[in-house]
């Protein structure tokens, strides 16, 4: 059965017994509940089969500030305490997919690929009192209910954008969302890197776009950029989440930053001022320029050498400075360059405007779903990622009072962010076509982790649901109630998330 009978109350109470295995975001594929609960102890174990040993280690350091149990790692043998399997071969739980098996002595997961096991792993996490997530002992106790879950994503790409471009974040507060993100199964991190107020990611043949063009941000700050070793270490760091970086350099549009790093890029030869509003549409490249090539071959290069994920995100929006003949051209010549580096072309819709190469993937972001250049695109073998800004833009404001955000897309509370079908948003495109979602957070007005925070919960985790869990799951008023029972645990891991009255959240003590 599918997991939907999470709460029946119109509220969420406090947590006095195991909370229910459907009770959990995303939700569940098929949940059985029954049998005996197991309850974590001092004697607990933590069994790893040999290549479930990272997740093993990561699941420990989760467990052990709170519970204050040694939970050491053991090899595979008795099947008690908490046990991490591989089954070595093909199945239907494919490569994210996992079993989770509760009785009274212990909670085994199965999966094919340890990504299925981290993907586990969130869900025990979920069943286990909110105060796991506190980084010193807590009282428990620590119980999970009986049963077994057996789930599978429904999309493959399931995605968040960071903008560090408008405003520039930290190594370390970039890995502070990507732990928020692995929490609700995201497997995408798209770093936009590159825009009209600053350049984030230094390349060597062009020293200048970090140096001078990652000089500055939206509001004149200091800005900032990432050296190769600390986007290597984003990359990495995300990857032990078990999430894939997608790095993004926008072109031909929103390219002030480069344009004022180097003079010759720009057409009449002369660089433009370093840029620190809010405008879009006003700086292109200069498509005749032989010179303009050069730059973005060295930039695909160096970025396609760092970057172990299959794609490279080219951008492609709202090129109002640049003629339709010219963005084709463009266009046209860029998207090679990416697939000869052994990548996959990703771009924003407006690349359907061009001749979208075989495999590559447009990124949805209008509001209306009726677009029929992108549908046609769709129909002739491009993939689609769905952010339609009307419900997936985590920058957008939650009402007319919200302090932070935009409002270009109206006002998208957290039902707006759950109230749309990825497979039929955009009409006439065939739901084979849908890769998946993706959930970007432009940062014009967003400069803290707290911002961060504050905008994309309890928004992020609406999306995340979209992209995981089966359609037919579907249902606001079994989502609101598991949504509410998140509140205690993201207090617990210090979120300032919005606390939207259209959810039911627990009395805060």
């Amino acid at each position: 059965m599918v997991g939907l009978t999470a709460g029946t109350t119109a509220a969420v109470p406090r947590e006095v017994a195991a909370r229910p295995l459907a009770q959990v975001v995303p939700v569940p594929a098929v949940v059985r509940q029954g049998g005996a609960p197991y309850t974590f102890g001092e004697g607990t174990v933590i069994r790893v089969s040999p290549g479930a040993v990272g997740v093993g280690r990561y699941l420990a350091g989760l467990l052990r500030p709170s519970m204050g149990y040694p939970l050491p790692l053991r090899p595979l043998g008795r099947r008690d305490g908490i046990v991490l399997a591989l089954s070595g071969h093909a199945g239907d739980l494919g490569d994210e997919g996992y079993r989770l098996d509760v009785t009274k002595q212990g909670v085994a997961i199965t999966a094919e690929r340890p990504a299925g096991l981290f993907h586990g792993v969130q869900t025990l996490r979920q069943l286990l009192p909110a105060a796991v997530e506190e980084r010193t002992p807590q009282p428990g106790p620590w119980t999970v209910s009986g049963g077994t879950i057996t789930d599978v994503p429904r999309y493959s790409y399931r995605g968040a954008m960071l903008d560090v471009s408008r405003h520039f974040f930290t190594v370390a507060e970039v890995e502070r969302y990507i732990d928020q993100l692995a929490l609700y199964k995201i497997d995408y991190l798209h770093l936009h890197l590159s825009d009209d107020q600053g350049w984030r990611i230094a390349i060597s043949s062009w020293p200048r776009l970090a140096a001078y063009g990652g000089s500055t941000e939206v509001g004149g700050g200091p800005g900032g950029y990432y050296t190769k070793a600390q986007y290597e270490q984003l990359v990495r760091y995300a990857a032990s989440r078990y999430m894939t970086v997608v790095p993004e350099i926008d072109m031909p549009a929103h390219t002030n930053a480069a344009l004022a790093s180097y003079g010759p890029l720009n057409c009449d030869g002369v660089a433009p001022p370093l840029y620190t509003g809010t405008n879009v549409g006003f700086s292109s490249l200069c498509v005749a320029k032989a010179v303009t090539y050069r730059f973005v071959v060295d930039v695909l290069r160096e970025l396609a050498a760092l970057t172990p994920g299959p794609y490279l995100h080219i951008g492609g929006d709202e090129a109002h400075s640049t003629s339709a003949a010219d963005y084709t051209a463009f266009m046209d010549r860029v998207q090679p360059l990416v697939t000869g580096y052994g990548k996959t072309v990703l771009a924003w819709h407006e690349i359907t405007n061009a001749h979208p190469v075989q495999g590559a993937v447009a990124q949805y972001w209008g509001t209306a779903g009726t677009e029929q250049g992108v549908v046609a695109a769709a129909k002739a073998g491009t993939r689609l990622v769905m952010s339609p800004a009307n419900h997936t833009y985590l920058d957008m404001k939650y009402n007319p009072s919200t302090k932070l955000g935009l409002s270009w897309a109206g006002y998208t509370e957290v039902k707006d962010a759950y109230g749309w079908d990825p497979a039929t948003f955009l009409r006439g495109a065939p739901a084979s076509a849908v890769l998946g979602v993706e959930a970007p957070l432009w940062s014009e007005t967003i400069s803290t982790s707290d911002d961060i925070g504050y905008m994309a919960f309890p928004r992020l985790p609406a999306v995340a649901e979209l992209g995981w869990s089966p359609a037919v799951s579907h249902d606001w008023d079994a989502f609101r109630l598991r949504l509410a029972a998140q509140g205690p645990r993201w207090d617990a891991l210090g979120i300032d998330y919005y606390r939207s009255a259209q959810v039911p959240w627990p009395a805060q003590e």
